[in-house]
């Protein structure tokens, strides 16, 4: 019916286009308002004409929910490389350093550029500011203020710093959260209808310089406490309108826990979410551990994340399992319990290389079982052209077509009827 209906639409518009236009053309008009009603009638055929065409895949989209799509995402989206004079130092200190050679473009460029629609950002605490200025790696390799890679007075202020291993590799391409923040708000009021941007959080705790110099957690400053926690949810909110957020109250509904809402009523749609940001807690979930950072944000009246702005990384089973990390999509158990909990209505996080290791390997098996297992979120270091090429192989994980969303197939079997538009 839908079919029939949309060739006799199309046949009725193309008359009426074609009268509309020879009256325009051919008439003698006697009033003003003739001419206004012969303009009218032309635009409003053309509409409808562009309607018809449209509104068969508008129809199909139209049910489409967050969990009906795949997008790349960026493994530590804010990486910068080390510079070639901290080179020397940084290998003599650091296990395995070429798996950290490889740069990322800034936030907004992954997402104009890049296809990229979901990002990975590293917390540090830093209650008092400071606390990470100069990294040790600086004085290791003897470097002077006219030789460091950044101007080190951008950790001296107080609040969440952003950077990969603390001492001894710091560069990033936004060095606070906050700047981070900024600069997405600015894409996106720029962007107002981009598909949501899912954001993962790994909040971090490491000192792995102590014994020689570096910062140590003796004094318990890096510590993951609970207002350490929700100072991510006050810095979220300094810069992100809550217009702008899909929390666990936008997904939960009534008396349901959120795993509930989800897996029985369903995520939002893809239409509500468009111009937001989703944020998630990446850390592995330690139920067992009362000081555990999931433990500590779903305590207290929070089991369900309620009045809360950040999803975890949960537990199937749990009130607030929504969102899921699963890195490994290889090997066949593996991919069939991903596409299991896809089917079931969770959002998973998978990894389409383990950094350098695929590349070297020349193996694309881990990107191929990433997109096949239905997870929404693929990962990567590797999301355009040529950022593997200095290993010797043209590796890239991207959405086909150079979209920057795809229908998710497991999820929604049927497909989504068409391009998804950003």
């Amino acid at each position: 019916m839908k079919t029939i209906h949309k060739v006799c639409s199309t046949i009725l518009i193309v008359v009426l286009c074609a009268l509309s236009f020879g009256i325009y053309k051919k008439c003698s008009w006697s009033t003003t308002e003739d001419v206004m009603f012969g303009k009218l009638s032309l635009t409003a055929s053309y509409l409808l004409f562009a309607y018809t065409a449209v509104g068969e895949d508008a129809d199909l989209n139209a049910s489409l929910r967050l969990n009906h799509i795949q997008v790349v995402g960026t493994h530590n989206s804010y990486h910068r490389e080390i510079s070639l004079a901290e080179r020397t130092a940084f290998e003599k200190y650091m296990p395995k350093p070429e798996n950290y050679y490889y740069s990322h473009s800034n936030l907004a460029n992954q997402l104009s550029y890049q296809g990229v629609r979901s990002l990975e950002l590293d917390l540090h605490p830093d209650d008092e500011g400071g606390l990470y200025n100069p990294p040790l790696l600086w004085k290791l390799a003897n470097l002077t203020n006219a030789t460091t890679p950044f101007d080190g007075a951008v950790l001296d202020p107080s609040g969440l710093k952003v950077f990969h291993v603390t001492d001894l590799d710091p560069d990033s391409v936004c060095h606070t959260f906050v700047q981070c923040l900024t600069e997405l708000k600015v894409w996106s009021d720029a962007h107002p209808s981009h598909i949501p941007i899912i954001i993962d959080l790994e909040l971090k705790s490491d000192a792995p310089a102590c014994s020689i110099g570096g910062i140590c957690p003796t004094d318990g400053s890096l510590n993951w406490t609970l207002p350490r926690i929700l100072s991510v949810e006050d810095e979220i909110q300094s810069v992100i309108p809550r217009e702008k957020l899909l929390t666990p109250d936008d997904v939960r509904k009534g008396n349901l826990t959120l795993e509930q809402s989800v897996l029985e009523l369903g995520w939002p749609s893809l239409f509500s979410s468009r111009g937001k940001f989703m944020f998630f807690f990446d850390n592995d979930p330690n139920p067992s551990n009362p000081s555990d950072i999931r433990s500590l944000y779903t305590s207290s009246g929070h089991e369900s994340l309620q009045n809360r702005t950040v999803f975890t990384n949960a537990v199937e089973g749990e009130p607030d399992a929504a969102v899921l990390k699963r890195n490994e999509p290889r090997g066949a158990e593996n991919l069939a319990e991903v596409q299991r909990l896809v089917k079931k209505g969770y959002l998973i996080r998978t990894r389409a290389n383990v950094p350098l290791e695929t590349v070297l390997a020349r193996d694309g098996t881990m990107r191929e079982n990433a997109w096949e297992s239905g997870a929404q979120i693929v990962s990567t270091d590797y999301p355009a052209w040529g950022m593997a090429a200095r290993w010797g192989w043209d590796y890239v994980v991207e959405v086909d077509g150079g979209r920057v969303t795809r229908c998710n197939l497991v999820a929604r079997p049927n497909g989504c009827g068409g391009e998804i538009a950003d």
